[in-house]
This record gives structure tokens, C-alpha cells and sequence, in this order.
């Protein structure tokens, strides 16, 4: 198994679900967003990525869009992005419509992560369609071939919708990632020559899938090797007894997530009492993993599930009732992984090279 942080700084980044603390609204959770990312920028984050999730009273966002031009209009330096756009909803061209506007916006930060699932129920992503007449096709590689061909203008001549392929914010593009969590995407992945992105927040046994996108990586005009992100959930307070605590809220909200009821994120109060009616040795619904300690420990743990997987980032999603708690989780993971001094370091070797 490659271990990228054994010859390269490992990249933490933030992906951002925009959680909403029961007893507050979603559009605080957007502002909240807003100047999380704000702080991360600061913080020396590589990226920030905001999800895209539907009719759910425990995330707001089902705009990523939209979201993501505000928060790159207000930090000057991370790459920002979509983490990702659920490409089955919408149509290929309007994406790529959408993102190069983005990318022409804010030129050499802009991501396009795309996923397969809805992002919400059944019944939701029905409502989410224009013709409701019968459901969707199950489309999404020729969805995500034509979305490519727009991007990189790889329609062929014969192509009916070639002469829109010159989008609006040229020459500048976004760079597509594709999500996933399954055997299927690190396929897809691979054969297009793309970057991957490996949710282990949804399955922590994606080890082998990410050796099986590098064995089967094909180089593209875009990606001569293979990329490896993982994004990993994670909890990071003064103590570990602080960080168990507010813990507690993501597990409870998950467990009920998992037994079909979707809540806001309870208070840690509410989530303990729940939880302890609840005894199980898995502090986690089965199939979910989270890096919960003191700073050092997460900082341990994020490096180790990196290691596990061969990649050269991790995406760190931090979801607690308390958006003050969350926002230092992210200084702690910060602090540990010295990101502020790379973030310094990598500025002065610019301003040196721009003046040499």
C-alpha cells in the first residue's frame, strides 16, 4: 500500500454538510458555513467543500452552487468546492454551465465533485425531477461523458450539442473530482482518468477501493497518475472526554438517520440521555467510522486512515450540535497538523518565486 505522508506533507481539507443544531435555522447553518470557512481559510486549509443534500431537517444545502460562490467570494485563498453535485438531478450541460461561470469567477479554485446519489429520499428525488411522468433513467455514465465533453471540449464534430461545449467562464474550468464509497465509482474513477474522492464517513471499508481505482487508473489529458482523496469524519476537543461528549449528537442523529427519521443535530445533553437508553459497544451505527480525541489523537487517526487508503489528503467532516465546538475542532486539527505554517511557508516560497 503507498504511503504518500511517508514523502509529502499529508493535505487536510474541510468538507462542510452544513448541519443544522436543533433550536436554530437553517439559514444560521448557511452563515455558519460561511464563516467556517472564512476561519479555515485562515486556519490553512487546502479546500473547503460543501455538500448537497434535499428535504432534510438535519442538513441545509441542497445548493452547493450557489453556496460555493459565496464562500469563494469571501476567502482569498483555498480551492472551493462541490462535495459534490449529484449529477442524476440535473442536466450535464447546466452543471458544466454552472462551474465554468464559477471557474471564470475565481480562476484556479474551483472544484467540481460529482456523485451518483440523490442526497435524499426516494420520494424527494422525485420531486427534485421537471417530467415526473415516470422516474429517471439510471444514466449516470453518459451523464458524466457528456458533462466531461462540455468541460474539456471533447464532444465529437457529429455531437448535436458540440457548439455548446464553449462555456461561458473559458478559458478557466473547473477541475471534476468523482465521489464515491463503492467498487462501481473507483471504476468510473479510473477508467476516465479522474481524481477520487472516498467517503469513509459512509463506508470505512473502502481501503481495497481505493487500491482497485489505482490498479485500474488509466492517465488522462487532465491526470497523468493517480489521486487519492479521503474524507473521514472527525471530533477534536480539549480532551478526549470533551470530544466523546460531543460526539454524542452526531451518533444520536445518525442512528435515528439510519432507522428512517431525520432530525436536527440534538443538543449533547439530549443525545446522552438518548444514547444511554440505547447501551452498544459500537459508538457508531454499524458501518460508520469516526476519529474522535484530543487534538493529538485525531491527528493520529486521520494520518492512519490516510495511510490505510494511500491518500494525500483528507477531507475532514465535523458535524456537533455547538458551532462554537465545531469551529475549534477544526483550530485543534489545524493546530496539530501545523497547517497555518505550511500555509506561511508555501507563501513565501510564491512571493520568492514571483520576485525571482
Amino acid at each position: 500500500m503507498p504511503n504518500p505522508s511517508s514523502t509529502a506533507v499529508l493535505r487536510v481539507s474541510v468538507l462542510d454538510q452544513t448541519p443544522v443544531p436543533e433550536g436554530t435555522t437553517s439559514a444560521a447553518a448557511l452563515r455558519n458555513s460561511i464563516g467556517l470557512a472564512k476561519h479555515a481559510d485562515a486556519l490553512g486549509y487546502h479546500r473547503y467543500w460543501v455538500a448537497e443534500h434535499h428535504g432534510s431537517p438535519m442538513i441545509a444545502g441542497p445548493s452547493p452552487e450557489v453556496l460555493i460562490s459565496a464562500i469563494a467570494s469571501t476567502v482569498p485563498r483555498m480551492r472551493v468546492g462541490s462535495g459534490g453535485v449529484m449529477l442524476p438531478h440535473y442536466s450535464a450541460l447546466k452543471v458544466a454551465e454552472n462551474f465554468s461561470v464559477l471557474a471564470g469567477l475565481f480562476p484556479n479554485r474551483i472544484d467540481l465533485g460529482l456523485g451518483r446519489a440523490a442526497g435524499t429520499d426516494p420520494e424527494t428525488a422525485f420531486a427534485l425531477q421537471r417530467d415526473r411522468r415516470q422516474r429517471s433513467p439510471d444514466d449516470f455514465p453518459q451523464q458524466l461523458d457528456e458533462l466531461l465533453g462540455y468541460l474539456y471540449d471533447r464532444l465529437p464534430p457529429e455531437h448535436p450539442f458540440r457548439r455548446l461545449a464553449a462555456l461561458p467562464g473559458l478559458p478557466e474550468r473547473p477541475e471534476p473530482w468523482l465521489l464515491g464509497s463503492s467498487h462501481q465509482s473507483a471504476i468510473w474513477a479510473a477508467e476516465l482518468g479522474l481524481p477520487y474522492a472516498f467517503a469513509d464517513f459512509i463506508n470505512p471499508a473502502g481501503a481495497e477501493i481505493a487500491a482497485l481505482y489505482r490498479d485500474r487508473f488509466e492517465p488522462s489529458a487532465e491526470l497523468a497518475e493517480p489521486r487519492v482523496m479521503v474524507a473521514v469524519s472527525a471530533i477534536s476537543a480539549d480532551s478526549s472526554a470533551d470530544a466523546e461528549r460531543l460526539a454524542s449528537s452526531m451518533r444520536m442523529a445518525i442512528t435515528l438517520l439510519r432507522a428512517g427519521s431525520s432530525i436536527a443535530i440534538p443538543t449533547v445533553e439530549k443525545a446522552l440521555e438518548f444514547l444511554g437508553r440505547f447501551p452498544s459497544e459500537r459508538p457508531l451505527p454499524m458501518g460508520r467510522r469516526a476519529v474522535v480525541g484530543d487534538a493529538a489523537q485525531v491527528k493520529a487517526g486521520l494520518e492512519a486512515v490516510a495511510r490505510e487508503y494511500g491518500a494525500e489528503e483528507v477531507m475532514v467532516v465535523t458535524i456537533t450540535h455547538d458551532h462554537a465546538a465545531r469551529v475549534h475542532s477544526y483550530e485543534l486539527i489545524a493546530d496539530a497538523f501545523e497547517l497555518g505554517a505550511s500555509h506561511a511557508s508555501a507563501s513565501s516560497a510564491k512571493r520568492e518565486a514571483q520576485l525571482a
